[in-house]
Parts: C-alpha cells; structure tokens; sequence
C-alpha cells in the first residue's frame, strides 16, 4: 500500500503563492465538488492568516491523484515560525520549492530550505507566475541551482526535476513551450520523483508525534506519520513521553486526511500521515508505541529562540471593562497551552507574581501570539521585546542577523543611515535596473521597529527578510526611537479644546471623546523627552462674550497603533495594554512620581 501513497512539505517564500498552488491541487484532485464554492487560500484557516497573508500554523492535508494519496504539509514561509517547519520535516519524504519567477529564491526560502536538504529530502523545483509580466523563469532556475550549491545539497539533490507553472490559471509544464492544460504534469512529477515512505509494516506499531490538532468531540489528536505497523480503532497503545514516562492508552479515533477536512478511518497503515485520539496528555515530540518496550523516537532540534518578550496582568484603571480573561492564572494556563502545541515557544514564570517572560525566534511570533490572546477575550499587559543574550568565556554575546532589502535606489541614502543608526553592516550590494538589493549583517535588537522605518522611507516599496546568522560581541548602545511621549497627568475624556493646542506640540494617539487615564501616552512629543499633558481639561465658560468663541475646532486624526506597531514603538520603560477592543500605549509606572523613584 505504501507504493501509492507520498508525503510532501511545500516550501516557499512569503506570498510566492504556495496556498494557491494547494487550493488547484485539491480542485484538480477531485477535492472539491464541480458546483462547491470554495474561499480563495483555503488552508489558510485562521483569520490573523487570512487577514495577514501568510502561513502561521504548519498544515495538514491529502489529494487524491488516480489511485496515489499525495500527503501535502502546508508549512510557513517566515523564519519567525521555523519550529513549525523543523517538526514537520519528520513526516515527509520530499518538499516543493516553490519559487516566483520574477523575484527568485528569497531569504525564507533558503531558511526552509536548508533544513529539508540536511534531512535528506528530495526537493521538486516550482517556479510559479510564469505568466507574470516581466518573469524569467530561465535566470531563476539558474538562481535556485546557485542556492542548492550554497548549502551543499548532495548531488542527487541538485539534479532536482523542474516544473513551470501559474497556480492562479492552474497549470504546470515539464518544458516552457509545452503546452499549458492543467496540473498533470506536477502530480506526475511527484508520483515518479518523491520515494514512497520508508515504513516497516512487518513490525510493532510506532509513530512520532509531529503535530497537534484538537476536536470538540474527541479533544486532542496527535498527528503523524506512521513509521511501522499498523493501528486500529480501540487498541490499547503507550504513550512515550520525552520526559521518560510511559503511559498506557486506549485509540478511540483514527482520523485521515482527505481533501480540506478529515475522514473517521478504522486502520492507519504504515508510511500514511494520521490524527489519532484518545492521548489526553500527549505532546509534540512524544512516541506512540505497540509496547512500551520499544525505545521512544528522537525527535528533530529546535533552533533557540532569540528574542524575549514580557507578558504580565493589567494593571491600569480600565482592567476588567473589555476582557474575560484578566487574572494571572488565566493567563499562565493560556501560555502554557500554547507551548503544548507551539515548540518554537518557551515560557517561564517571573518572581513577582503576574509577569511571565515568552521566548521565541522573533518579535513577530509573539505578537501573533498576544492578538491571538487578544481575540480570545484576554487583557494584559506586553513589554517590548528584547534580546536573549550569553555569556562565553566571560564575553557577553547577543544573536545577529543577516537581512535582505530590496529598495528603490533613491531610498538608498535614508535607508543606509537607518541601518548605520541600528549598528547594520552592509555585507553586499546588487542593482537590477530600479531596485537596489542590500544584505546586511545586524543585530536582533536592530531589526526591531525597522520594518516601519523601511516602510515610510520608501513609501510601502520596500521588501525585507531576515534570518538568523550567529552569536557575535555586543554590538553598543542602538537608539531606534528619536522621539518623546506626551503623557497625561489625569484620568478621564479627552476633549477637543486641549487636544487643539496639544496638536501643535506632536502627533496624536487619541482623539476626542476617548478615554485616558494618568500615565497613558496620548501622543509623541518631537523632542527626545517626555511632556506631561492634561487632555481632559474644558474650556471655562464665562458670561461675557468672547470674539473666538464658536469657531469650530479642526483636530488632525490620530495615528491608532496595530499590535505588532506598538511593540515596536515601546522603549523600555513602557507598556502596551492589550484588550479585545483596545490597543493602549502607557508607562510601566503610571504615577509620575514612581517613575521619578525607578530612575
């Protein structure tokens, strides 16, 4: 049974159209019926994934070709998210690089990429939008055949096959002047290229834990592939955890992919990627064995997280108005939740009670997190994220990165001294006609905040990716924040009378009518200090005429902060208040006072 089934991973920079090109492999594998109206990005099932773009969660789903189950693992294209990637590598036998064929091999797609050779996976080369204005196919075959020598892909590995496609019109061909019909030609290229499963059906039952899902009716359902043996409905298994223990269980449901959804199954044979339940406690990198005395499965390293962010309950005066969840051990148990199913995550309890550290591989993955939270009915409190350093050999080392910028070269000036500013290092420098592309050695806590400079200097043009370089010597003090706060003195609602002359000093986050409390930051003074500032003041109405009363006052709208915006523009002695309706900038100690005694 194992001949026709294969297990793929689909690999690709952000927006290279991976999703797209899953959503015609189910249409064109009968996943759908001819009249269902299906959503555009189908496997993009979160809504942060929809309303961003991007993939966050590694996914899980099947296509039917002829007689052949093709096993398809959708997985994220940012490094922020490698921890999904690097766990799914154990369930497939080969990947899909796929590639834009106007912009070529990007620095995600090297990241992913790089991780499937060392497994030893056979790759597919995809170069997608063929039928793109301005695409050359032909220079970005020869790029991605550059790239698998840059990380020693084996010589087998190199002689990847290459298919030229267009996943929005649907189709893909062997050769460029083959004639453009539908997908076949990829579905026979993975049938014939990717090896059927290494799995052993003769011996004992045996399945590394790759994934977790979770069903109302059921609970959890540890994914994976099998990798010996078959399972059945209601028998009795061990769970091995990675701990040591070993806990006895009962299958209560097998589940196989099919399509987008999943379908009951009363076998799951070797080589095949299944949901299993009835393993209330299981975890990702835990072994499902026949017999617990079948040694556990080693399960594949995780990359350390770099970045460190705080989390801690509300505080503020407005606590409790918005959210369901404010208590400190509502908030632990959430975190702890999400570390069971998120292995790029760690979390640790500070001493003051209420305040937990979250590390991660960068500020993104846990900003997803806090909206995620946010979304749920949580309110808390997030620091701006900062580095996680190391001692060796009584040095102090703090992790860098290598970053790609792809500019307009007249941006090039404000954009280079940014960089400089953050302690960047230009590595290199390429120019194609109008664009300027520049790789940069710096540090993490150089990259914070910096794609909303990259933003307003080249006015949304600019595209950047990061990756994780190395551990290198401090790099000194950065400065990425040239501006001051204006801070209110007083609690209450903010009115147009004091928000017109506060307009003249700097920009503003409120508008009239909000409300503010003492310590909450109202706007941004230009100069590099702080301005306490009351916005609740009215104007003293007397009996006697004024000759300006009446005019009608003009307010600028306010600039209002996403989540992942605010984390950035924090400094260290202040607060992001997350709520289900509210993003809130405040100081870490309200009272003026207080924050005079912190120094």
């Amino acid at each position: 049974m194992t001949q026709r089934i294969r297990n793929i991973a689909i690999i690709a920079h952000v927006d290279h159209g991976k999703t797209t090109l899953v959503d015609q492999l189910l249409k064109q594998g009968g996943a759908f019926r001819a009249n269902q109206v299906v959503a555009e990005r189908a496997m993009d099932s979160m809504d942060l994934e929809r309303e961003k773009g991007i993939t966050i969660k590694a996914k899980n789903t099947a296509v039917h070709w002829e007689d052949a189950i093709i096993n398809i693992v959708d997985t994220p294209g940012h490094a922020d998210f490698g921890g999904e990637v690097e766990r799914v590598m154990r369930m497939v036998d080969g990947v899909l690089l796929l590639v834009d064929a106007y912009d070529g091999p990007q620095a995600q797609t090297r990241f992913v990429l790089r991780k499937a050779l060392k497994e030893g996976l056979k790759p597919i080369v995809v170069i997608n939008k063929i039928d793109r204005e301005n695409s050359d196919p032909q220079k970005v075959h020869d790029q991605v055949l550059e790239l698998f020598l840059e990380l020693d892909a084996t010589e087998e590995q190199f002689q990847a096959p290459f298919i030229y496609a267009s996943a929005r019109t649907g189709f893909a061909v062997k050769h460029l002047d083959d004639p453009r019909v539908d997908l076949k030609p990829l579905f026979e290229t993975i049938l014939n290229y990717i090896p059927q499963p290494i799995a052993y059906p003769e011996k004992p039952f045996q399945m590394l834990v790759s994934n977790i899902d979770w069903n109302d009716y059921v609970g959890r359902i540890a994914i994976g592939k099998i990798l010996s043996g078959s399972v059945k409905n209601g028998e009795t298994i061990y769970a091995l955890r990675k701990d040591g223990r070993k806990e006895r269980t009962k299958v209560t449901k097998i589940f196989e992919y099919s399509g987008l959804g999943i379908v009951d199954a009363a076998e799951g044979i070797a080589g095949n990627i299944i949901g299993l339940a009835g393993c209330e406690e299981i975890d990702i990198g835990d072994t499902l064995s026949a017999s617990d005395a079948i040694p556990a499965l080693p399960f594949v390293d995780i990359d350390p997280p770099t970045v460190e962010m705080q989390f801690s309950i509300n505080d503020g005066p407005f606590v409790g108005r918005e959210g369901k969840f404010v208590t400190s051990r509502q908030i632990r148990d959430r975190l702890l939740r999400e570390v069971k199913i998120n292995v790029g995550l760690q979390v640790r309890e500070a001493e003051n009670s209420g305040i937990f550290y979250v590390r991660a591989r960068g500020a993104m993955q846990t900003a997803i997190l806090a909206e995620q939270m946010r979304r749920e009915g949580f309110e808390m409190l997030i620091a701006r994220p900062t580095v996680i350093t190391k001692e060796v050999d009584g040095k102090m080392l703090e992790p860098y990165e290598t970053l790609w910028v792809e500019i307009q070269s007249e941006a090039m000036g404000g954009v280079m001294q940014v960089l400089a500013g953050r302690k960047g290092r230009v590595d290199s420098m390429s120019q194609h006609k109008n664009n300027v592309t520049l790789e940069v050695i710096i540090p993490t806590r150089g990259l914070i905040g910096f794609e909303f400079d990259l933003m307003n200097l080249t006015s949304g043009s600019g595209v950047m990716s990061h990756l994780f370089k190395e551990y290198g010597p401090m790099a000194g003090d950065i400065t990425t924040r040239l501006t001051g706060t204006l801070v209110s003195m007083a609690q209450g609602m903010a009115t147009a009378y004091t928000l017109d002359s506060l307009q003249e000093r700097g920009k503003m986050f409120v508008t009239h009518g909000d409300e503010v409390y003492e310590g909450m930051i109202v706007g941004e003074n230009p100069r590099t200090e702080d301005m306490p500032v009351n916005p609740t003041k009215e104007k003293q109405l007397s009996n006697v005429r004024s000759q300006g009363e009446g005019k009608g006052i003009q307010l600028v709208p306010p600039i209002r902060f996403g989540l992942e915006r605010a984390i950035e523009y924090i400094a260290q002695d202040e607060l992001v208040e997350v709520t289900p309706k509210s993003i809130r900038l405040r100081k870490r100690y309200l009272k003026a006072g207080d924050r005079k005694k912190s120094g």
